[in-house]
């Protein structure tokens, strides 16, 4: 299995990073991240500890089918469905074809790295502490 390389970045530094790569001005090396966030707090409402359970559920379990991981779960298939399609845009889980044709899912990555700048490329001025 992989690593999965995650970083935080402004919408608009994502997209002067694309068209960067994409001008061949920026050469991505092996340890960049591969999948982006805008927010902390959207990489946690995808990593949830609800969500985690079920990535961990995945890898031990080994589902051959999204039923039987609805089984596992607890979870309805509506929610799990949302859920997995949402994990699979970000390269968490990857739906495969499995017996006669229905999805199986699948874990592609071991661990996660968060690759997390602070204290620069801010695209917002810093709010100051309101007089005391």
């Amino acid at each position: 299995m992989k690593t999965l390389r995650v970083g935080i970045a402004s919408p608009a530094q994502m997209s002067s990073r694309t068209l960067a790569g994409a001008r061949g001005a920026l050469k991505l090396g092996p340890d960049e991240p591969k999948l982006w966030f805008t927010s902390i707090e959207s990489l946690a409402r995808v990593l949830s500890g609800e969500n985690r359970l079920l990535l961990d559920l995945i890898i031990e379990r080994r589902p051959k089918l999204l039923a039987e991981l609805e089984a596992l779960s607890g979870r309805a298939k509506s929610n799990l469905s949302r859920t997995l399609k949402t994990m699979e845009r970000s390269g968490l889980v990857e739906l495969l074809e499995g017996e006669g044709g229905a999805l199986k899912p699948h874990v592609p990555c071991e661990d996660i790295k968060l690759d997390l700048p602070i204290g620069r490329h801010l695209d917002t001025p810093l709010r100051t502490p309101a007089p005391v």
